[in-house]
């Protein structure tokens, strides 16, 4: 398979691929093209013009940044699987990124180009949801935040604009007391989330939920926010009963997504059994 026929532009700095997406209508950026390059094969993508943003140095990297983390959107997956400092500051979007496809793809794929793509069947979204990310966005007037509950929109479609580049992610460091769990059924061939599980869970001194987080990755057309949960979790006990109770109680998805290997019916019974998974692991990460 082929891609229709494209130019092909490299920017050597954010400030330039600004101004080749100004140049150019309907131009798609390229990071690590382990989204973009397939559906182009396809032909599900024809873009007139592609910029090649893969080697913006400036793009790349883990750091602090007052209070949270900073990550930079042409950090690839391996490289937040194996920070430190995310397995210290924010352990949820490095057990997330370890799981994602295969090592060819971990090391290649970038965290930008994974969000901006947005399949629902991905391994960062819930995670990145379930974490309160922020997304910096930039543009040749300025730049913007987007919080990650806001950015997925649908089915292949976030908030990003045509003419806006992701520079970096924020993610607050996690808080002492707090734990956090990513846990996925997979399909055997592709790898992508059947049910990709992300929970977080922050308990008191005295045992009691003071906040908790569960989203799903491959349940609906977006990433699926259960915030009927957490609410239903906050000042409880955190026992098993009263986790499995507000799951439950309160885990509902509009037209969960079906295929002929997974119905909608089938996702939504995996999204209780692993949030339920999910969520008691958390718990105990947060209890030590």
């Amino acid at each position: 398979m082929f891609p229709a026929k494209f130019t092909y532009h490299r920017a050597a700095s954010v400030q330039q691929a600004l101004e080749l997406l100004a140049a150019h209508d309907d131009a798609k950026l390229l990071a690590g093209g382990h989204s973009l390059i397939p559906m182009m094969k396809l032909r599900l993508a024809q873009p007139p013009a592609v910029i090649d943003i893969g080697r913006i140095a400036e793009l790349s990297g883990i750091s602090r940044d007052d209070g949270s983390i900073r990550i930079g959107a042409l950090t690839c997956h391996a490289d937040l699987a194996a920070s430190e400092l995310l397995r210290q500051e924010c352990p949820l979007i490095a057990e997330a990124a370890a799981t994602v496809a295969d090592p060819q793809v971990r090391n290649k794929g970038t965290i930008g180009g994974n969000i901006a793509h947005a399949d629902p069947a991905s391994d960062l979204p819930a995670p990145l949801v379930a974490c309160d990310a922020t997304i910096h966005l930039l543009t040749a007037d300025g730049s913007r935040e987007v919080v990650a509950s806001d950015f997925f929109v649908g089915l292949l479609t976030t908030a990003l604009g045509e003419k806006e580049v992701i520079t970096h992610l924020s993610v607050p460091a996690q808080t002492i007391g707090t734990g956090s769990a990513y846990l996925k059924v997979e399909h055997p061939a592709s790898g992508y989330a059947v049910c990709g599980a992300a929970a977080a869970v922050t308990v008191r001194e005295d045992g009691t939920c003071a906040a908790a987080a569960l989203c799903f990755n491959g349940i609906t057309d977006s990433a699926l926010n259960a915030r009927a949960v957490a609410g239903a979790l906050v000042g409880s006990s955190l026992d098993d009963d009263a986790i499995d109770a507000a799951v439950d109680g309160h885990l509902t998805a509009d037209d969960p997504l079906g295929d002929v290997y997974a119905s909608g019916e089938y996702r939504l019974h995996l999204a209780k059994v692993q949030g339920k998974r999910a969520l008691k692991l958390a718990r105990d990460r947060a209890r030590g």
